[in-house]
């Protein structure tokens, strides 16, 4: 992605200005691994009867935006296991203080789009109601004859036509509405990770989505995201700052 500098003339320090982050996994134990994955960084932890497969969710992170990462969880175990959504843990980091960091669970999601689409729901319906405004009045039209005489006139063909139009826009736009809608539900369905127990052998994973890490002037944000699958912990530790920094 192409970073575009800023040049102050009279300024002392000098520098690129981006709005994206990249994030990096360090190593906590002999039982974790960082690789890259489709030119992505990840890590690889394992525990007794699990392992967990973590990489950011898309290449750079937007400044200051939710870091969103997909994990993959392996029950290496012979029993079924559960996995908790409500168990994850976040924390960052700032000045030898540590901060806990909200895990945006897939009912909330849910709930942030129900929101939106009342949003748009009223919007769709203001915009309706002015075309069907505007369409009442078609057909309606005044004449000035070349002796100075005025006079109005109604024309239903005209009118027949305008509400016609104003209809079919309208019922575009509704059922554009409600399609977008339908697709983010169904895409936070598919995509975004629940409580779930894995049988043994099995794999289970999808989108866990934090909260924004607390802005550090532009330096690199730590965090590390606790994953509790059955007895075993998880504990990834991440460093997330300026792409190409």
């Amino acid at each position: 992605m192409r970073k575009f500098c800023v040049v102050a003339l009279f300024a002392t320090l000098g520098g690129c200005v981006t709005n994206s982050e990249t994030v990096q996994f360090k190593t906590s134990n002999p039982q974790q691994q960082a690789l890259v994955r489709d030119g992505q960084p990840a890590l690889v932890s394992r525990q007794k009867n699990s392992l967990v497969l973590v990489r950011p969710a898309a290449r750079q992170f937007q400044a200051n935006g939710r870091p969103v990462f997909v994990v993959g969880i392996n029950n290496l175990g012979k029993a079924p296991v559960d996995f908790r959504v409500s168990q994850v843990e976040a924390i960052q980091h700032v000045g030898g203080t540590d901060h806990s960091m909200q895990v945006v669970t897939y009912e909330m999601l849910v709930q942030e789009e129900k929101n939106r689409q009342v949003a748009r729901a009223i919007f769709t319906g203001l915009a309706a109601a002015g075309n069907a405004y505007s369409a009442s009045q078609a057909g309606y039209g005044s004449y000035t004859t070349p002796s100075g005489r005025t006079g109005t006139f109604y024309s239903p063909t005209a009118a027949a036509i305008a509400q016609g139009n104003a209809s079919a826009q309208n019922e575009a736009m509704i059922a554009t509405t409600v399609e977008t809608g339908q697709r983010n539900m169904t895409a936070l369905e598919q995509s975004v990770i629940k409580d779930n127990t894995l049988m043994s052998g099995e794999w289970y994973g999808g989108q866990l989505h934090l909260a924004p890490p607390t802005d550090q002037g532009g330096g690199a944000k730590t965090y590390t995201i606790v994953i509790t699958v059955g007895a075993d912990r998880h504990v990834i530790d991440i460093a997330q700052g300026p792409a190409g920094a």
